[in-house]
């Protein structure tokens, strides 16, 4: 049995921050590996910025280099959209894995919008890692109003595979200000050295185009 930590998102781009959470939220939980869930698009994110599947999938690869991370875009491959389709469809492809949602509290912010938040609750744990500015809207959100009752102490973070879901820690993380929203300002071309890149999935050993 492989422990893997799954985190979703549009990486556009993926940058130190998320590998930082990923090493900490490994560390943390005893896992084997984390993937990234390089989305092909994200329901609640407009279109307009955001950089070619396989520039963001090739730029999340070379982040995470040298570290227990695999960048995916299984998501592409599987045809899901919404993460509760996704999660399902790992569990099935994957029989012999045990699965634990990561996400920072910027998501848990709205995480009331996913489509059937509810349902990713009850298929797996989450773990929740501290984001600066955004603790106190998080564990007031409206979905931590019902999620607060399965809140496990961090204590017992490398004892989730026994959790029954819902189950939710929540982890102090030190805080990275870093942002994949500030290094668009930055540069809005990012991507453009990775237009040609050829990418094979880690995953599905399929070509990402």
């Amino acid at each position: 049995m492989k422990k893997i930590g799954l985190l979703g998102g549009s990486f556009n781009p993926a940058h130190g921050g998320h590998r930082a959470i990923s090493l900490f939220a490994a560390k943390a939980l005893g896992l084997n590996e984390v993937w990234w869930l390089v989305s092909p698009g994200n329901p609640l994110k407009p279109r307009i910025g955001m950089a070619p599947l396989p520039a963001r999938l090739a730029h999340a690869r070379q982040v995470a280099r040298r570290a227990p991370i695999r960048a995916t875009a299984i998501e592409a491959t599987l045809g899901t959209r919404y993460t509760v389709d996704t999660l399902r469809a790992l569990a099935r492809r994957y029989p012999g894995n045990r699965f634990i949602w990561l996400m920072g509290a910027d998501n848990l912010v709205q995480f009331g919008e996913w489509r059937n938040w509810r349902g990713i609750a009850r298929q797996m744990p989450i773990a929740v890692i501290a984001r600066p500015g955004y603790d106190s809207d998080a564990y007031g959100s409206a979905a931590m109003s019902w999620l607060r009752r399965f809140v496990r102490s961090p204590r017992q973070s490398a004892d989730w595979t026994n959790w029954r879901p819902p189950a939710l820690v929540l982890l102090r993380f030190r805080p990275d200000p870093r942002s994949a929203t500030l290094l668009r300002q930055a540069d809005p071309l990012w991507h453009r050295e990775y237009e040609r890149a050829c990418v094979r999935d880690p995953l599905t050993r399929r070509l990402v185009i």
